[in-house]
């Protein structure tokens, strides 16, 4: 019972939960960025070829994690130009590190975030933003103090919903950055890992964090509407 106890409350069992909260820290911060700058020049112009560009964007969330992988594997891997650039540029391959983790988990976010995204720059009254260009206020003016304010309610949510979607990447992170224990092994394939072996009391124990964290992901999701249909 005390080698049970140990082996969960040790750093075995903390280290993946720590990996995984970092990744899904840093991966939400910067597709809540390009998200949203993509969301926003998206809805703001209209283009030859703009729907195409769009189903690009958007492949990730209809294509299995793993192939989404693959395919990172293929375009950052040490036998293509660009990953060995990477690897010269940085003394070392970014395949199989935890900021490959990180590159997973933005991609397979991405969608999520820049379709909230859109669908709240396309809410905006258009007039309210011309009102403020025609009192003299330039485009950065105009987003800080009245797009933004009124988009806040789908940045949260957006940037929730890519955080929990970071936090449940298994298949492209796998194919990308492997599955090394202390370095890139997240929650979900710790879990993975732990039933193959058999052992259920880590697995278990994994699944609970998951789903705690989860949940509160999914509440603060559900208050962030709340609050947007009580103040409509």
């Amino acid at each position: 019972m005390m080698t049970m106890a140990t082996t969960i409350y040790g750093s075995d069992f903390w280290s993946p939960i720590r990996i995984s909260l970092q990744v899904a820290l840093l991966s939400s911060i910067i597709v809540i960025i390009l998200g949203t700058l993509t969301a926003w020049g998206m809805s703001r112009r209209r283009f030859v070829g703009k729907t195409v560009i769009e189903t690009v964007l958007m492949l990730p969330l209809v294509l299995p994690p793993t192939v989404v992988g693959f395919l990172l594997l293929m375009l950052l891997g040490r036998k293509s130009r660009l990953g060995q650039f990477i690897e010269w540029l940085f003394s070392a391959p970014i395949v199989f590190t935890w900021w490959a983790a990180v590159i997973a988990s933005i991609v397979v976010a991405f969608p999520l975030v820049y379709q909230t995204m859109k669908v709240g720059f396309s809410s905006v009254d258009r007039e309210l933003e011309d009102a403020g260009r025609s009192i003299g206020a330039n485009e950065w003016q105009v987003f800080r103090y009245i797009t933004f304010p009124l988009i806040y309610r789908s940045f949260m949510t957006a940037y929730i919903l890519g955080f929990a979607r970071a936090l449940g990447e298994f298949g492209a992170t796998l194919m990308l950055a492997g599955n090394i224990p202390g370095k890139t092994q997240t929650l979900p394939t710790a879990i993975y890992v732990a039933v193959d072996a058999g052992n259920m009391t880590m697995a278990w124990a994994w699944t609970g964090m998951m789903i705690l964290i989860s949940f509160l992901m999914l509440l603060l999701i559900g208050r962030k509407q709340g609050e947007e249909v009580t103040y409509k």
